[in-house]
């Protein structure tokens, strides 16, 4: 069994595929970081690293997530949104230990077993 003091840090992805997804994906951009303590990662307007389609992620605290997961659970406007730890298992962490808000996509789990991390 692993502990929880492990995560050291959550991120949330947020995926679009046209203009009208990312104009929402904007939305909860612009709520979220003016409500939340994050970092606010830069848009990929293609997929990048393991994800199939294009994104942005948020990076969070641990003692954020009570308030950002439900938050975002309630304000998705109907994206898909990925959750992870973050434990220094990026395979583990994206393969085995998700949170799914909206539709399971298939990651590209191999790009991270062959130790790439510039996702």
């Amino acid at each position: 069994m692993r502990e929880i003091d492990q995560i050291v840090g959550y991120h949330a992805h947020i995926y679009y595929t046209d203009d009208d997804s990312r104009a929402r994906a904007a939305e909860i951009r612009e709520a979220v970081d003016r409500q939340f303590d994050v970092r606010m990662g830069r848009w990929r307007d293609e997929p990048v690293g393991p994800h199939p389609k294009p994104m942005y992620q948020i990076a969070f605290a641990p003692d954020q997530f009570p308030a950002i997961v439900p938050w975002l659970m309630l304000n998705r406007n109907g994206l898909t949104v990925l959750v992870h730890p973050e434990t220094g298992d990026d395979v583990a962490d994206h393969r085995d230990q998700p949170l799914w808000l909206g539709e399971v996509l298939p990651l590209n789990i191999a790009f991270l077993e062959a130790g790439n991390t510039s996702a």
